[in-house]
């Protein structure tokens, strides 16, 4: 199996875990990328049941993380974390792949 395009951190796994023991069905966390957002395109999260064909996977610590190939793009080499800061706690994506991205990062520009 090669390395995913897309890296989960620790804390985000932990995070993820958290979310869905509560949940009797969707235990499998989307993220996708749409166009909008302050700075051009902006990262979607959602909760879902099962994933689709071409999804690609990404696992860590129980956790899994589904992406389609057209958000893959867009998102290559990221990892997906998760912070508490000051503003609140949330889900954030360090793309390396972004020009910009908006105050809150949950918008960016290629």
């Amino acid at each position: 199996m090669t390395e995913a395009p897309v890296t989960l951190s620790e804390r985000a796994a932990r995070r993820i875990v958290e979310i869905v023991a509560d949940e009797p069905e969707n235990k499998l966390l989307r993220v996708s990328v749409e166009g909008g957002g302050c700075s051009g395109f902006q990262y979607k999260f959602d909760l879902v049941a099962q994933s689709e064909p071409d999804d690609i996977v990404i696992e860590r610590d129980g956790a899994t993380v589904l992406i389609d190939p057209v958000s893959i793009m867009y998102m290559g080499g990221s990892e997906i974390d998760f912070v508490e800061d000051l503003i609140g706690s949330s889900f954030r994506v360090n793309n390396p792949n972004a020009t910009a991205s908006c105050g809150c990062g949950t918008s960016f520009s290629i």
